[in-house]
């Protein structure tokens, strides 16, 4: 995975100050750098989801409406725009492919929310909770099955390569997650090896394919997979983070999740690895034998802050953060390069 910063460089990158464009401006940027595509995109999602089974539709809508910032076909359309795409008259493959890109997603939202039984999504009731298990994991199915339909009907086999690599390493990722879950043994460079799988490889063919198509050079689609790979696994570190130091409101889910799931983030690898042995029999209880009681998760957040868990997880993602924005500058200065650098900003802005 060319271009992915070191995780070990990565953790003396100082947490730098806030960025010229700060928080919620640069998705704002982004949204306007892309607007009329962005909305031919959202039609284009509404389109494909129709189908004459009633209950497609409607689960699917219900997750696609229940908001979301669309930053990864967001991430395919600013990427194209910022290779010179669409140059052709009428050429409008990156919209179709936003939408794969999207499809994609939602699948994996679907099918994540019922192995992780959560009850929101996005703030709201989460589809599985509403329609039922069957229903998500099935609808989850059609979505990826019109993902790969998109995928065919763009007519690159490049494309098709880049995608479809990344719904299967996306799938490989969950079930790595599934084989460290409630392991305190699981090490940060497996714990990476999870994010890049079931998070990052999506965000790194979203930027990629919009190199592709406007038919640039190796150079600069490898560039762009580096950007949206280092992206995508800062966005997850601070999700990690997020998951004990966000309220619900902000969260969008119940906030410890993670940690009444048993699931081995990095928030808990480094409270676990600083930790001395009371602390960690306390981790390996309500961790590894899935022992929780109440007052618990209060418990693991004061030892988080004690041991500076969650700022050493975002000093991480700021580093990662770094190497995304680093990594474009192959391209040539320009409005689209400064709003996809500043988003990496914003992505490790969000915990504040």
């Amino acid at each position: 995975m060319g271009g992915l910063a070191s995780p070990r460089a990565a953790e003396t990158v100082p947490v730098p100050a806030t960025p010229a464009v700060g928080g919620e401006d640069a998705l704002t940027a982004l949204v306007d750098l892309v607007g009329d595509d962005l909305q031919a995109c959202n039609r284009a999602i509404v389109a494909r989801m129709d189908s004459p089974v009633a209950l497609i539709p409607q689960l699917a809508a219900h997750i696609v409406a229940a908001g979301g910032k669309r930053l990864r076909p967001l991430l395919t359309l600013a990427s194209a725009r910022l290779c010179g795409y669409p140059g052709a008259p009428g050429g409008a493959r990156h919209i179709d492919l936003a939408t794969c890109v999207e499809f994609i997603h939602t699948a994996t939202l679907l099918h994540d929310d019922v192995v992780d039984e959560s009850q929101l999504r996005r703030g709201l009731a989460s589809a599985n909770a509403i329609f039922g298990n069957k229903a998500s994991v099935l609808v989850g199915d059609f979505l990826f099955a019109r993902a790969f339909q998109l995928m065919v009907d763009d007519g690159s086999l490049a494309v098709l390569r880049i995608l479809s690599r990344a719904a299967a390493t996306i799938a490989e990722g969950e079930v790595l997650q599934l084989q460290t879950q409630n392991d305190l043994s699981t090490t940060e460079d497996q714990y990476l090896e999870v994010i890049q799988g079931k998070t990052a490889a999506l965000f790194a063919a979203a930027c990629e394919v919009g190199a592709v198509i406007a038919n640039r050079p190796a150079r600069e689609q490898e560039a762009l997979a580096a950007f949206g790979m280092n992206l995508g696994i800062a966005f997850q570190l601070v999700d990690d983070a997020l998951d004990y130091a966000a309220n619900q409101a902000t969260l969008g889910k119940t906030v410890g999740d993670d940690f009444r799931e048993g699931k081995v983030t990095l928030p808990v690898l480094a409270a676990y690895q600083a930790g001395d042995e009371p602390e960690r029999v306390f981790w390996r209880r309500a961790i590894e034998d899935g022992a929780q009681n109440e007052g618990d998760l209060d418990r693991a957040l004061h030892l988080m802050e004690a041991r500076g868990a969650i700022e050493a997880t975002l000093a991480r993602a700021h580093g990662f953060a770094r190497a995304a924005r680093e990594a474009l500058s192959v391209f040539p200065d320009g409005p689209a390069r400064r709003i996809l650098a500043d988003v990496a900003d914003f992505t490790v802005s969000r915990v504040r």
